[in-house]
């Protein structure tokens, strides 16, 4: 397999002991070979005020100290830090060529404004400056006024670089925290728009069945009855029951289709307040005396609120055919005002005695009637009619700029 230099750097990226390691033995390797190749003669280096001594173990071994810890600047850095102050202090105090020991002081301080906090890192730049004023006070080195600049700007170019890449980190990481928290947020909106998504399924499918069962088990009863007296009549039901199931399928058909993952979904218009005749008409047939009046100009209204205006009447006509009895009468009054739609279905059907168990039901018809006038904002009342019977009102707010 080749290794190309990007994928190099990579895996020393993601080994950072191997990666430190490399680099003190380099930097001790280099620090030794100065030192082993001076002359014993050499004139005094820059900052010191003497020329070293000569050469041996001790040096050697003084001066590896202050560089193989870099090997571990990761995991200790201030404790190295300070540590390496002590053989460096050593090197100067005897007059030994330091080499580039001075330089495992420098990666240490920029290890440690780079791995850990403010505090610790302004805490080692003070030990960096104190190991430098010791020596200038105890007359090892004999800087000038540039020299005190340059050591001052040298220190702070380390420790401002360390601290540049640890606030590239936290804002990196920072940044990964934000997509995370993005991505979630993403997530639990595509589960609520999916739950709000069959919500709106099941109380469609509800509204189609309630209202298309209820038609037909009525239809079903009256044929029933007129099989033997009226067979005509009874052939008119079944006919009514088998268009009303076949409209039933085809509703449910579009409605479910939208649930569909292996084929494009079967997708037809969906009912509005254009179709209350129709639906009047079907409640008429079924037994319930209905009339219809629609006041006002006539305008598009939004598909939201056309829909559930639509499935109100629907629901109320529904319950009425079901509770009102078969003598009872239903009325429904559609007005249209510039800045409102007004709903209004009543029947004259039983008495106070039916009402509780109406308004309760068994089923979710009512609720899923608050849930679709509360949506857009409309106000709902739902109770027994002065006089007898059973209504239904409802008005939803409409702005000039949701009309067609």
């Amino acid at each position: 397999m080749r290794t190309t230099p990007g994928s190099t750097r990579s895996w020393l990226r993601d080994h950072p002991l191997i990666y430190d390691s490399i680099l003190a033995v380099v930097l001790t390797t280099a620090s030794l070979w100065w030192i082993a190749s001076a002359a014993s003669g050499q004139e005094a280096g820059w900052l010191r005020s003497a020329a070293p001594r000569p050469a041996d173990a001790l040096n050697l071994i003084l001066a590896a100290a202050c560089t193989l810890p870099v090997a571990l600047r990761r995991s200790r850095p201030f404790v190295l830090l300070v540590a390496t102050s002590v053989p460096q202090a050593a090197l100067d105090t005897l007059h030994y060529d330091p080499g580039l020991s001075r330089l495992g002081g420098l990666v240490l301080l920029y290890s440690v404004a780079a791995c850990r906090g403010l505090a610790l890192s302004l805490a080692a730049l003070v030990v960096s400056f104190a190991s430098y004023v010791a020596g200038v006070l105890a007359g090892v080195i004999t800087p000038s006024w540039p020299d005190h600049v340059v050591v001052t700007a040298v220190l702070l170019l380390c420790w401002v670089c360390g601290r540049a890449l640890r606030l590239r980190r936290a804002y990196l990481a920072e940044l990964v925290q934000r997509a995370d928290r993005l991505e979630r947020a993403r997530e639990a909106d595509t589960r609520a728009a999916r739950a709000e998504e069959r919500s709106r399924i099941a109380r469609e499918l509800h509204d189609v069945v309630a209202h298309h069962v209820s038609v037909m088990t009525v239809q079903a009863a009256a044929a029933r009855k007129m099989l033997d007296i009226k067979p005509d009549v009874a052939r008119d039901a079944l006919s009514a029951i088998e268009e009303m199931g076949r409209t039933a399928m085809t509703e449910m058909r579009s409605i479910v289709g939208v649930l569909r993952t292996d084929g494009p979904a079967e997708r037809g218009p969906q009912p509005g307040m254009h179709d209350l005749p129709a639906l009047v008409e079907q409640m008429r047939e079924a037994g319930l005396r209905t009339q219809l009046w629609i006041e006002g100009e006539r305008r598009g209204l939004p598909p939201g609120v056309d829909l559930a205006a639509y499935r109100l009447v629907q629901e109320a006509l529904t319950n009425s055919l079901r509770h009102a009895g078969p003598a009872a009468r239903a009325w429904v009054t559609v007005r249209h005002e510039p800045n409102e739609l007004s709903i209004h279905v009543e029947d004259d059907g039983r008495g106070a005695a039916e009402e509780p168990a109406r308004i309760r039901g068994k089923g979710h018809g009512l609720v899923g009637i608050r849930e679709r006038v509360a949506l857009y904002g409309g106000v709902l009342r739902i109770g027994p009619r002065a006089g007898g019977g059973f209504e239904v009102r409802a008005q939803f707010p409409l702005s000039h700029s949701a009309l067609k």
